[in-house]
């Protein structure tokens, strides 16, 4: 059985990286990341209804309307903390074409 050298080794969040990349799924892996993203920097994951990401716009179903309100006052502050918090994980794919980070929030 051969051995990697240490000057070899990749740390794992950088094979995980290359495997979703290689295989095409770096999309739907980093929609996941950027949908828990926004549970934690909102709080509201509990009453969230529906997700969905596109062309750097983050679309949001609450179900109260109340609550949608509240979290719309606060959009370009959840924009920010979303994003911090994904510059922070290491699993997410900053060069993926398809989604990066959260340009826009939109609330309903």
């Amino acid at each position: 059985m051969s051995r990697l050298s240490p000057k070899n080794a990749l740390p794992i969040s950088e094979v995980l990286r290359e495997m979703f990349r290689s295989s095409g799924a770096a999309a739907t892996h980093n929609g996941r990341r950027i949908f828990a993203a926004w549970d934690e920097a909102s709080g509201a994951g509990a009453y969230t209804i529906r997700r969905f990401f596109r062309d750097g716009v983050l679309y949001i179903t609450m179900k109260s309307s109340v609550l949608a309100t509240q979290l719309s006052m606060q959009r370009d502050a959840l924009t920010e903390k979303i994003n911090a918090i994904l510059s922070d994980d290491p699993l997410f794919i900053r060069e993926d074409s398809h989604t990066g980070f959260v340009k826009e929030l939109r609330i309903k």
